[in-house]
């Protein structure tokens, strides 16, 4: 068994499919079952966020399991294969390991080590448990995710990359309004990014707050904290927010909702009743909150998180970065050193088991060529030859688990499983060969996906 990542990204499709490709949290159960329905997909973990849609499964054949998860990801998204597969990147075995560990760890991410993919995952992987598609491989695999998301926020500091990106932004907006102190702001979410929005802003000097969420008991709390630090704020639906920017001097939208929040005309309504005063937008969503068109509107600023990745991008790679990378290849290896050594166990207790029934044989034979030997001699002779046995084998076992532990190393147990005349089809012989580990471009052993032959599929 092996796992098999299948996915897109705003690294490798529009926002268009990704709208059209994101799972609702009410939808993913329904996904998962449809996943593991065929037999093909053993475990499966499906994790969709506003920037991505990646299925995580534990597959016996990488041909079988991948065309399992393209047909269902293609229904959902109401995508032929041939079209689908154009934007989809797939990663197997040691570079599926590799790539969710770096999800894990924000490397992936838009805005390079935003915090919120630690708790997307989270949620994924318990939705997935509470759909009883996680057996013991996913398990171990999602858990050591969580602690490499965790270890690199802790000993890097990477997720302070997202508050980089609120902070450009502000002071972009600053710039275009001559400053922000004693100003009017609308923050269209109330996630984490809401939260750094707010404290930045009140670090600025604004004015006073509005925040706007589609629940806005989640806005209320928020408020309540911001308000406590210094900073009056008030919590209103999403249904205000015409109202509310028609008085705000900058807006901040980050909801990771699909589809857009502010359209033109709300934008141009709104700007009817400003008397010419100047509005800033930062678009921090992805998708986009924002339509594309009113950044054509007169006396409007639109700030967009593609823009600011770019002019960050330089800064952001340094040594934060280049830490959480060294972490990720770290623990990627410290897995798979962990998994090769598990699957030669298997081996190890089935030449054990063959020792054990030799000797027993052995013995039986002797008991009836001398049925008259005395008791205690016959326990004293068993105890020795059992003895032997077990020195014989300690050396060899023990070496070929730590052989194991190194790439390649599945080799040595399939050495001692020819030697011994072990069962090919018992659990000893199930040792997956391991994949190279590979950059995320979309490769499987150099084959883009559309290359895969069809044919092939087992």
């Amino acid at each position: 068994m092996s796992v098999l990542v299948v996915g897109l990204s705003h690294r490798s499709a529009p926002v268009e499919v990704l709208e059209r490709a994101s799972v609702s949290s009410q939808d993913v159960p329904k996904l998962l079952d449809e996943l593991t329905r065929s037999g093909r997909v053993g475990e499966a973990v499906v994790l969709s966020t506003c920037n991505r849609v990646e299925v995580y499964a534990v597959v016996e054949a990488f041909h079988g399991g991948l065309a399992d998860v393209s047909g269902v990801l293609a229904r959902h998204t109401g995508m032929d294969v041939g079209s689908l597969s154009s934007y989809l990147y797939v990663h197997y075995a040691a570079s599926a390991v590799e790539h969710l560990f770096s999800v894990a760890a924000g490397l992936d991410s838009m805005v390079i080590g935003e915090a919120q993919i630690l708790g997307q995952l989270r949620t994924a992987y318990n939705t997935a448990i509470e759909a009883d598609t996680v057996g013991r491989a996913m398990h171990e695999l999602a858990q050591q995710a969580l602690r490499v998301g965790k270890r690199s926020q802790s000993e890097t500091g990477i997720d302070g990359a997202g508050a980089s990106v609120v902070s450009e932004a502000l002071a972009d907006a600053a710039s275009a309004l001559d400053g922000l102190a004693g100003r009017r702001a609308l923050v269209v979410g109330a996630g984490s990014m809401g939260g750094l929005a707010g404290a930045q802003l009140r670090r600025a000097g604004i004015g006073g707050l509005v925040l706007a969420n589609r629940t806005p008991e989640r806005a209320a709390r928020l408020a309540a904290t911001l308000t406590a630090d210094g900073l009056p704020s008030r919590a209103v639906g999403l249904d205000q927010v015409p109202a509310e920017l028609a008085l705000a001097d900058v807006l901040v939208s980050c909801t990771g909702a699909v589809g857009t929040v502010l359209s033109a005309d709300m934008v141009a309504e709104a700007l009817g009743t400003r008397d010419g005063r100047p509005l800033v937008i930062c678009d921090l969503g992805l998708p986009r909150d924002v339509d594309t068109a009113v950044a054509e509107l007169p006396g409007v600023t639109v700030i967009d998180l593609a823009s600011l990745n770019e002019r960050l991008a330089d800064r952001i790679e340094g040594d934060t970065v280049r830490a959480a990378r060294r972490i990720v290849a770290d623990e990627v290896a410290h897995y798979l050193s962990a998994q090769r050594s598990a699957e030669v166990t298997p081996t190890v207790t089935a030449l054990r088991r063959r020792a054990a029934e030799v000797v027993d044989a052995e013995l039986l034979r002797m008991s009836g060529r001398l049925p008259d030997l005395d008791p205690q001699i016959r326990n004293e002779l068993a105890h020795t030859v059992r003895r032997v046995v077990d020195k014989l084998l300690h050396t060899p076992t023990v070496r070929v688990k730590q052989l194991a532990e190194a790439p390649g190393g599945d080799t040595y147990a399939e050495a001692l499983r020819e030697l011994f005349e072990l069962d090919p089809q018992a659990p000893a012989a199930v040792a997956a060969a391991r994949a190279p580990a590979a950059e995320s471009t979309g490769l499987v052993d150099g084959i883009t996906l559309d290359q895969i032959p069809q044919d092939g599929v087992r």
